[in-house]
Parts: C-alpha cells; sequence; structure tokens
C-alpha cells in the first residue's frame, strides 16, 4: 500500500486537533506585529491574535514560509519513510508566493523524493477541506492519483462566500484582487465576495446590511444547488452570534449533512480582518 504524506501551510485554518487527527503536516506562515514576529496558529493562536489586533499601532503584516522551511518538512519525512509520497496543497498562488517556496523546495529534491504540490486557487478552509479530505483518503489507502483527483473534484464543485466587516484589510494588505472596485461604497455597504476559478477574491453582488447579505448568500446556494444535500464549513472571525445566525439560516433552508466551524486564522485575519466570515459548501455525492 503506498504510503502517502499531506503537506499543507497554516492558512488551510486546519484545527491542530483535525491536523492530529490525521496526520497532516503544517508548515506556518509568520505574522510581523512591528519587530515582532510569530509563527501562524504555532506561536500565535486565532484569539490572541484578534486580541492583539485591537491595540495593534500599526496593520500587522505577514510573510510566506521559505523554500528551506518546506525541504526541511519534506526531507523529514523521507527520512521518517524513504518511501513515502508527498502531497503538499497549499494557499491560491494568487495570494501569496507560499506554493511558489513549496514548488522551490521540491526542486531540491528532484529525483530523491516523489512530491506533488497543490495550488489549491483557494484560501482558509476553502481548501482546508481539500487538505482533510486528501489526508482521509491517504488513510484509507488510495493511491496518489486517487487522492489527486479527488481534490480536483472537490476544488470544482466547492462554493465559497464571505462577508467582510470592512475592506480595509484586503486592500492594505493588496489581497482584494478583483473586488478593487467596490471601494467607494455606501455606509453598511456589505460585499459579498468569492475566490474565483484563478484563485483570486472577486465580487459577487452587494448588499446593504449584514442579514440581508447572509440572505442573499442564501439565495446565492440555492441557484447553485438547488435541493442537493450539502456539506458545509462555516469559518469565522466574527461575533459567535453571527455565526450562530448564519447557521441557522443555512439549516433552514438546505438539507445539511454537517457542519464544520473553524476559526480563520492570523495570516488570513491579517488580510480579511475582524468580524468577516464565510461558508465553503460542497454538495454531497
Amino acid at each position: 500500500m503506498a504510503n502517502i504524506r499531506i503537506v499543507t501551510d497554516s492558512t488551510a485554518d486546519i484545527p491542530e486537533s483535525v491536523r492530529k487527527q490525521y496526520g497532516i503536516e503544517m508548515v506556518p506562515l509568520k505574522v510581523h506585529f512591528g519587530a515582532e514576529t510569530y509563527l501562524d496558529s504555532v506561536t500565535i493562536q486565532a484569539d490572541e491574535f484578534y486580541e492583539k489586533l485591537k491595540s495593534a499601532a500599526a496593520m500587522p503584516t505577514t510573510s510566506q514560509p521559505s523554500p528551506a522551511d518546506f525541504l526541511n518538512v519534506y526531507k523529514r519525512l523521507i527520512g521518517e519513510q524513504p518511501d513515502a509520497q508527498i502531497i503538499s496543497i497549499h494557499l491560491s498562488s494568487a495570494m501569496s508566493g507560499t506554493y511558489q517556496s513549496a514548488v522551490l523546495a521540491k526542486s531540491m529534491l528532484e529525483g530523491e523524493a516523489d512530491i506533488s504540490v497543490v495550488d489549491s486557487k483557494s484560501a482558509s478552509y476553502g481548501f482546508g477541506m481539500l487538505v482533510v479530505e486528501a489526508a482521509k483518503a491517504a488513510q484509507e489507502g488510495k493511491s496518489k492519483e486517487e487522492i489527486l483527483e479527488l481534490i480536483s473534484n472537490i476544488r470544482n464543485n466547492t462554493r465559497i462566500y464571505f462577508l467582510v466587516d470592512t475592506l480595509e484589510y484586503l486592500q492594505k494588505g493588496g489581497r482584494i484582487g478583483k473586488a478593487a472596485a467596490l471601494f467607494g461604497s455606501l455606509l453598511n455597504i456589505k460585499p459579498i465576495l468569492t475566490i474565483d476559478s484563478d484563485g483570486e477574491v472577486s465580487s459577487v453582488d452587494k448588499i446593504r446590511g449584514q442579514k440581508k447579505a447572509m440572505s442573499r448568500i442564501v439565495e446565492l446556494l440555492k441557484e447553485e444547488f438547488g435541493e442537493r444535500e450539502l456539506d458545509l464549513t462555516i469559518a469565522s472571525s466574527a461575533e459567535p452570534k453571527t455565526e450562530e445566525e448564519f447557521s441557522q439560516l443555512l439549516r433552514d433552508h438546505f438539507r445539511v449533512r454537517g457542519i464544520t466551524y473553524t476559526k480563520i486564522g492570523p495570516v488570513i485575519g491579517t488580510h480579511a480582518g475582524p468580524g468577516t466570515i464565510a461558508v465553503f459548501a460542497v454538495p454531497v455525492t
């Protein structure tokens, strides 16, 4: 049976308990508050990050892992299991150089290791779910080719919608992508955003008020999936009350097999900001 190891980065926003359960290796990005540097989801967790953000004198910045960071992980995995095949799944290359760092690390092991690096063209649990499903399939004994096909199928069938409290963080972080035209919006206009097939943030609609925006997301998912049963994930840096309201709204309108909840971590939170809420929807096959 193939010995397959799954590697990702911290922007997948996969809870540590889930990473441990499925043996997922995680390479952290970095968050910088002035002269202080933290490893995303290692030396700073989501709750601490958002508390720190409230009193920060300036916006934090982020940086990608170096090729050496990936190389060290790949070498360790091959050292532990010389026959291991590695699937390394990462944040959209349109948003970060993380994917490219992984590709460079792979090239340094050409001929020594069997590594496939996947550009998720997504962010947060939009690709976190790909990582988890890949790790489950690896535990079930699926082949590398089967797992790569599974990743592609889930990615192509996933729909992502999210609301940010303010576009300020996306703008200052340079991650606004195709949503740039939304600037100058009127007070309390909530842009509904997605991540498109190019892996960029783009706008879907603009709705006045958060509750109406959530209802519009329900309409968009209805248009896409109709009455199909769905697996949902809600990723949030919003207040628990907002998360509960959104969750109930989705349950009221869809046949939901299950809802996974995760926090938007420090690096994604740096660019999306507090008060963000996202839904990732995949039809049950």
